[in-house]
């Protein structure tokens, strides 16, 4: 049986949701003394009243930036323009931030010299652009029994790459698969420039 709807008491809308803004603006703000900060403002500690007017006469908000802070530390902004520009810096830090992939590389226990280099090189490219890289050695049939090839493979694979990667633990054998997982070495010029 469902429920008879009544106007202004009935089943919760999420259309009609109030949403909270992310800060305390204005009127919200529940501390009696704030630091306030911004543009064209004294910077220093005013009762709630006085910074709520000096916002006023500025035609800016009071926006609670820091309220874990001894008083709160409040900026005089206009918050529309504030929530738009943090929006903004968040989609660009995204758009910056590169994901990491793992890419794989693998082996027999019988590879080649030739594979081996073309192998490697390719996954010095991989380390060069910041991903992971893991080196299987695949062992068909009876090959099990060369598992100290597979090991020598991915230690030489691993050697081969010392200057741009680092082994994250010794080759592991897993059933019929031994492998070795390598990570980007962070260059010193990145360090240096950040």
């Amino acid at each position: 049986m469902a429920t008879p709807f009544r106007p202004g008491g009935g089943r919760f809308n999420p259309r009609f949701k109030v949403q909270e803004p992310e800060h305390r603006i204005n009127e919200r703000i529940k501390a009696n003394e704030v630091r306030l900060v911004g543009d064209n403002v004294t910077i220093g500690i005013y009762t709630i009243q006085d910074a709520l007017r000096i916002a006023k006469d500025l035609e800016l908000d009071l926006v609670e930036i820091s309220p874990t802070a001894n008083p709160p530390v409040c900026k005089a902004i206009d918050y529309k323009k504030f929530l738009y520009e943090k929006k903004k810096k968040e989609k660009e830090t995204k758009a910056n931030a590169k994901q990491s992939e793992v890419k794989e590389v693998r082996f027999t226990p019988n590879t080649d010299d030739h594979d081996f280099d073309f192998k490697t090189k390719h996954a010095e490219g991989f380390l060069k652009d910041g991903n992971k890289v893991k080196a299987q050695v695949l062992f068909k049939g009876r090959a099990i029994m060369f598992k100290e090839r597979g090991e020598l493979i991915l230690l030489k694979f691993a050697e081969r790459l010392s200057e741009v990667g680092q082994p994250e633990t010794l080759p592991k054998l897993e059933g019929k698969k031994m492998f070795l997982m390598m990570t980007p070495k962070t260059s010193k010029k990145k360090k240096e420039g950040e």
